[in-house]
């Protein structure tokens, strides 16, 4: 299937591994110019060279933290009249809600919220302006089904989904669609370091960590960054115009519900 994406210019952010790296290699596949970004330099370097060799699409590098205003300010410039927005950053670390306090939610918000926001008012407009966009989020299964150890995620997350609700409606007519990817547990660094947290609270190993997770998982594993990666494209591609202000989860079934 031919995403007709080829000559779109993407940004993903936070795209040197994980989730955001199969992201950008999925555009890339599809012959999207990407400009990718990660705080370490070295990873991004490493992630970059391998989709140019891969892929033959144009790859810019910023080595950035997106969470601060010097990174956004240095990423909005490098990405200048995008088509594509993925936004993407890490998770705050877990806990328990007597753990949390004001400052640990300001930190939440500021990296989980207000960053794909400031991203979405900076580079939405110039979509509208040329008549096609998209906007792609990747957030968490928390918003559906809160992860009690992760309740600043669970917080700032959800305060992103309802922004998202009201904005996507309100660009969609400009030929700009906004919508949510909503991970599960997939293969990835953040797992492995939520699998060593259980293992080390609960004096098990990681792998009876990690087996124990998949048990709760209709699907019997861990997704992958290229299956996610994979449904980043299609909601990018010209056959999705017609979704707008979706929360699509990909957690192998583990959110029970009828609707």
């Amino acid at each position: 299937m031919d995403l007709g994406l080829r000559g779109k210019r993407a940004l993903v952010c936070a795209s040197s591994k994980g989730l955001g790296l199969g992201c950008a290699r999925a555009l890339a596949a599809e012959g999207v110019d990407l400009v990718m970004n990660a705080r370490g330099a070295k990873a991004l370097t490493e992630a970059a060279e391998a989709i140019r060799s891969d892929f033959g699409v144009e790859v810019s590098e910023v080595a950035a933290d997106v969470t601060t205003s010097e990174g956004q300010a240095a990423l909005i410039e490098a990405a200048g009249a995008v088509d594509i927005l993925v936004t993407n950053a890490g998770g705050p670390p877990p806990g328990t809600w007597r753990d949390w306090e004001r400052e640990d939610f300001i930190r939440a918000l500021d990296a989980n919220m207000l960053t794909p926001i400031a991203f979405i008012k900076a580079l939405v407009p110039g979509m509208m302006e040329r008549g096609w966009g998209r906007v792609v989020n990747i957030t968490s299964q928390s918003v559906k089904s809160p992860i009690p150890v992760l309740g600043l995620s669970n917080s700032a997350r959800a305060g992103l989904t309802g922004y998202v609700a009201g904005t996507s409606r309100q660009v969609a007519g400009a030929g700009v669609t906004i919508n949510n990817l909503l991970p599960g547990i997939h293969d990835t660094d953040r797992a492995a370091s939520l699998d060593q947290g259980a293992a080390e609270s609960r004096d098990i190993t990681v792998d009876q960590a990690r087996a124990e997770r998949c048990e709760g998982i209709p699907a019997g594993r861990y997704g992958t960054s290229e299956e996610f990666g994979a449904a980043c494209a299609f909601l990018c591609s010209q056959y999705a115009g017609y979704i707008v202000g979706q929360n699509i989860l990909l957690d192998g079934g583990g959110f029970n519900s009828t609707l």
